[in-house]
This record gives C-alpha cells, sequence and structure tokens, in this order.
C-alpha cells in the first residue's frame, strides 16, 4: 500500500471547498463518498488480509456515511460486519442516509452503541471527521477509548476521531490509529503537534483530479524535490571564499559542546570558513576535535568586533549562557548588521530584554523550540502548542524575522512582508529529541544562510536536511541517537542530493 503525499496542506475548511469544487465540476457527493470507502477497503484488504472481520463505528455526517459503505464492501466480500452507530441512523441526511440505506440494504447489521460492546476484527473509525471543533463528548469518549483500548487493529476515515484537524491537537479524547486514509487533501493537523502520534501510517487517496491552486492552501510540506539542484555542483575552479565564511558565537565556562556541535555541523554543510568565538577554556578541545575551525578566545565583548566585521553570517547562541558575557556578545551580533542565526539562550535574552518583540530583519533566522517560543511570545508553552501555526506566525510578525519553530512537524515561517507559503517538515523520529540537536541545526542553517543568502530558503532547507539526517542516524534504531550522529549524514544528504 503505497501513496504519495501531496506538498499541499489544507485545513478542514480549505478541504470543504476543494470538495464542492470537485462537486461543481461534476462528480455527486455520494460518488466521493462511494470512492472514499473504497480508499479504506482497499487499505484494510492490504494492510491485514487475514484478519476478515470489520468492526465500523459510525457517527453522524459524511464521516458515518463513509463508514457505511466501509461496511458495505466488507459485507460483499464475505467479512462479518458489525456496524455500532453512535448516532440514530434515522436522523441521518443527504448522501449519508443514502449511505446508511445501501449498507442497509445488503443485510449489514446496524446496531447502537453501547459501553460493553464487543468490537473485533480491524476496528474503523468513522465517528467524528474534520469538522469536530469542541472537546470530545459522550458517547463518542467512550467509544473512543474502547477502540483504543482493544488491542484491535484500528483504521481512521480520513482523521483520527478526536484530532483537530487545523492544528494537530487531541481534544479530550482522541482515536490512536494504526493506519489513517485521508480523502481530498492532506489536513495539516495531520502532521505536527499531537497529529502524527494519534495518525499511525498515512494514506492518501485523492479522489479526484484537483487543480493545485484551486484553493490556496494553509501550508506547504517541505519535499526534498523543491531543493534538488538548488545548490549545484561546485565549480572546478572553486575556493573557499565562495561559500561563506560563518563567525559562531557561544560556549560559555562549563558550555562549550555545544559550540563545538554547531561548528562542526557548519564545516561539514559546506561552509568555506567557519570562525569560532568562545571561551579559552574550550580552544583546546575545539581544535582537537576539529582543527579546521578557526577559535578565538574572547573574554570580551571588544574581542569579536573584527571578527564580526569579517564574518558573512553569525549564528549566536550555543551555550551561549544567560550571565553577562553572554548578554554582551549578543548585543555585538545583534549591533553587527549581519545576517543572523540565533538560538538557545540567545533567544531567552530577547525574550527577557524585548518582550513586546523587536525587528531582527528579514536576513535573521530564530530556531526556538515551543517553551522558547512562549517566551517570545509571553506565553505558555502549552499555548503554543495549541495552536502551532499561529504561534509561529506571531512569532515571524513580532520579530520581522525567518523563525523556525522546532518540534514534531517544525514550522518555518517568513516574516510579514514575505511571500514564502508556512512550511512544514514531516521527516523526523523521536530519537531526535535529545540535547545538542538544535546546535546542529543552527550550524546548518548558518553554513546555508552563508551560502544561498536567503534566509527563507536556508532555514527551509537547514529543516529539511537536518530531519533526514535524524532518521538517517536512527536507521537501526531511534535509541541512543546522539546529535553528533546527524553530522556525517548531513554531508552526505548535500552531496548526494543537492549536487546530483
Amino acid at each position: 500500500m503505497r501513496s504519495t503525499l501531496p506538498r499541499q496542506l489544507y485545513s478542514a475548511a480549505q478541504t470543504r471547498a476543494l470538495d464542492t469544487r470537485i462537486i461543481a465540476a461534476g462528480v455527486s457527493g455520494f460518488e466521493l463518498m462511494r470512492r472514499a470507502a473504497g480508499s479504506v477497503w482497499e487499505a484494510i484488504r492490504e494492510r491485514w488480509p487475514d484478519m476478515h472481520r470489520v468492526t465500523v463505528l459510525c457517527g453522524g455526517g459524511n464521516n458515518g456515511g463513509d463508514g457505511y459503505l466501509v461496511a458495505r464492501f466488507a459485507h460483499e466480500a464475505g467479512w462479518p460486519v458489525q456496524v455500532f452507530t453512535l448516532v440514530d441512523p434515522e436522523q441521518l441526511a443527504g448522501d449519508a442516509a443514502s449511505a446508511r440505506d445501501a449498507a442497509q440494504e445488503v443485510g449489514v447489521a446496524i446496531l447502537p452503541w453501547r459501553r460493553d460492546a464487543a468490537l473485533a476484527g480491524v476496528v474503523v473509525d468513522a465517528m467524528l471527521g474534520t469538522g469536530l471543533r469542541g472537546e470530545v463528548r459522550e458517547p463518542f469518549r467512550g467509544a473512543i477509548r474502547a477502540a483504543n483500548a482493544s488491542g484491535l487493529p484500528v483504521v481512521a476515515v480520513d482523521i483520527p476521531s478526536g484530532l483537530d484537524a487545523d492544528r494537530g491537537v487531541v481534544l479530550g479524547e482522541a482515536i490512536r490509529a494504526d493506519l489513517t486514509v485521508t480523502f481530498i487533501a492532506a489536513k495539516f493537523g495531520l502532521f505536527t503537534g499531537q497529529g502524527p502520534d494519534q495518525v499511525g501510517e498515512l494514506f492518501y487517496a485523492p479522489l479526484d483530479e484537483v487543480p493545485v491552486d484551486a484553493v490556496p492552501a494553509m501550508a506547504e510540506r517541505l519535499d526534498w524535490s523543491q531543493w534538488s539542484g538548488l545548490l549545484g555542483k561546485r565549480p572546478k575552479g572553486a575556493h573557499k571564499g565562495m561559500f561563506g565564511h560563518v563567525l559562531l558565537i557561544g560556549g560559555d565556562h562549563g558550555m562549550g559542546g555545544a559550540i563545538m556541535l554547531a561548528a562542526e555541523a557548519a564545516l561539514r554543510s559546506g561552509a568555506g570558513r567557519v570562525s569560532v568565538a568562545t571561551r579559552s577554556e574550550h580552544m583546546a578541545p575545539l581544535l582537537s576535535r576539529c582543527p579546521e575551525i578557526m577559535v578565538w578566545p574572547s573574554q570580551r565583548a571588544d574581542d569579536v568586533d573584527d571578527l564580526l566585521e569579517r564574518a558573512d553570517v553569525v549564528a549566536v547562541g550555543p551555550g551561549l549562557g544567560r550571565q553577562e558575557w553572554g548578554r554582551s556578545m549578543l548585543r555585538k551580533a545583534l549591533g553587527s548588521g549581519k545576517p543572523l542565526v540565533i538560538d538557545a539562550d540567545a533567544l531567552n535574552e530577547i525574550a527577557a530584554d524585548h518582550p513586546q518583540g523587536r525587528d531582527l530583519g528579514a536576513h535573521c533566522i530564530i530556531t526556538p523550540h515551543p517553551a522558547e517560543a512562549g517566551r517570545l511570545l509571553e506565553c505558555s508553552t502549552r499555548d503554543v502548542q495549541a495552536d502551532r501555526y499561529e504561534a509561529a506566525k506571531r512569532l515571524a510578525l513580532r520579530y520581522g524575522c525567518v523563525v523556525v519553530l522546532k518540534g514534531v512537524g517544525s514550522l518555518v515561517a517568513g516574516p510579514p512582508e514575505s511571500t514564502m507559503p508556512v512550511s512544514l517538515c514531516a521527516a523526523g523520529n523521536p530519537g531526535m529529541a535529545t540535547a545538542g540537536m538544535g546546535d546542529v541545526l543552527t550550524g546548518l542553517a548558518a553554513s546555508l544562510l552563508a551560502r544561498r543568502g536567503d534566509a527563507g530558503q536556508a532555514a527551509r532547507l537547514a529543516v529539511l536536511v537536518h530531519a533526514m539526517a535524524g532518521d538517517e542516524a536512527a536507521r537501526d534504531g531511534e535509541w541512543g541517537v546522539l546529535a553528533s550522529d546527524l553530522i556525517a549524514p548531513i554531508k552526505q544528504i548535500l552531496n548526494a542530493r543537492v549536487e546530483q
């Protein structure tokens, strides 16, 4: 079972608009429902060919209608089928009522849901769909809990019931599916926040051809096809000055590892030269680990004046700390007028000094995780995670720069004057939830910014390559992946993919 995920990501309302366009073009609503149910049925047969039994949980509306038609397909194939309905079938209208009638006319048993209902075979979640806005209520809450606790395979129709299609948050209770078959459009909430944990494997069924620009998308999914050949092969007469000089500032007392990871990542990402301004105690370890780096002991902010003048891009934050040394270094970087990549404690200092925001400039990239984003927006981490899309947009507006909001389904948003769409990265894995990953991303982003000069392009490409490198590092398992494990794959990915 394979499907190619589209690049465009849509909200529930945008998906309904696409659905309307298809119907207006001559495909009936019932035919779309039949195609949707057929896609689910084919997925069940391919994924669980030996189960030979189906339980369908049906709600109202078109999601429930899809479920009734899945039940009919299974019944006609000779599989025992039971349907438990959480909405009185007689209250259904339109295409959903037609689907109910189609199931009844071939003898599908339709029973009201009850708490002691015995689930069997493959459980089909056709309860709530994309129209849900508030918290899940009974009897849906109980049915969701029963499906999740059953130990049976669960397939979600279009979206796991209880998951917000636009924000990727669980609305009190949500199906934890083994497989989700989504239709017409790829919904934004399937890819970020809590979405991926609820979705399981994702299968996309377009149902009909829709012009890409028929309805403006909410965001776009980062895909390698966008970047293939962007950087190009290096010319025969290449020299280090052609590929940018990156200056990294960080590594206060006891925090040298972060700046080492960022510096090595910058070198392996193709920067022509990499300089590091750090505490003198980190010089020997840095040079021992990577002698290609130019290391400068910097005890006072004035020590970096000449370095800032020579650099093409400045990255500040890894291991910077919250003491006066780090604050003075950050002030120098912010006043340099250079393109910047800002991460970690540098973001916390900006949040403390400029709680109402400041214009960092379109040539700047900030890379907060949700807690740092909350400080920058004067809200809680929970508030950020409750609507990651809006949080990324607000950050870009408040700080006038390119924003990378890290996390599951990392987002990249441009400043207000930018025409770049919000981008989402679906690559990456839980093994990347370990210290130092953000430092590697900082070095990678700084190197690409020095190479390309476009902060939006650099940020999106850095996020994608970083996530792909994380997947490569976790090829033999997600436990024990280190940030340094990504550095070699970053080089391999850039060489094998970008310069092909």
